[in-house]
Formats: C-alpha cells, structure tokens, sequence
C-alpha cells in the first residue's frame, strides 16, 4: 500500500483523538454526518492510523478489530502513525 494522503475531513478526525474520544463525540465536534465519519474512520483505521477501543466495566480495552456497521459503538483513538501524519 502507498503512503495515505489524509484528507481535510480525517485531518479534522485526527486531530480529535490524541485521546480515545466516543463516536458520537467525534461526530457533534467535527460536524461530519454518520456517514461521512463512518467513511473516514474506516479509511484512517485501514491505514493504521486510528486503533479501536470499547469500555468493558469502568475499563477502556482497545479490540483489534471493529464492526464497521456499528461503529458508534467503538471509541477511537489515533496511532503515533495518525498523529505523524496532520
């Protein structure tokens, strides 16, 4: 794979998650519609750029893996390679 040109709209996703931030969260700061930011944390999670994580209990565990169809459930946080590349 080729190095990811990362778009104004994952930039804005990026620059939200230095610390994991839920779904919803991310949707209402960066004024990106469901589908839009369901796109791009697709695309910045392809390219290693934004990792996975699910509250169990009152702990924060990253998954490795993600449901794209209900990613509203997941909270993101960006990789050092996500936060390398804004």
């Amino acid at each position: 794979m080729g190095k990811h040109k990362v778009t104004a709209s994952e930039r804005s996703i990026l620059e939200r998650l230095v610390f994991p931030e839920p779904f919803a969260i991310i949707m209402e700061e960066t004024g990106l519609q469901y589908g839009e930011l369901r796109d791009d944390l697709i695309n910045l999670l392809n390219f290693g750029f934004v990792e996975t994580y699910q509250f169990k209990g009152d702990k924060i565990t990253s998954t490795g893996f993600y449901d794209a169809d209900n990613l509203q459930n997941f909270t993101f946080r960006a990789t050092s390679k996500g936060l390398s590349a804004i």
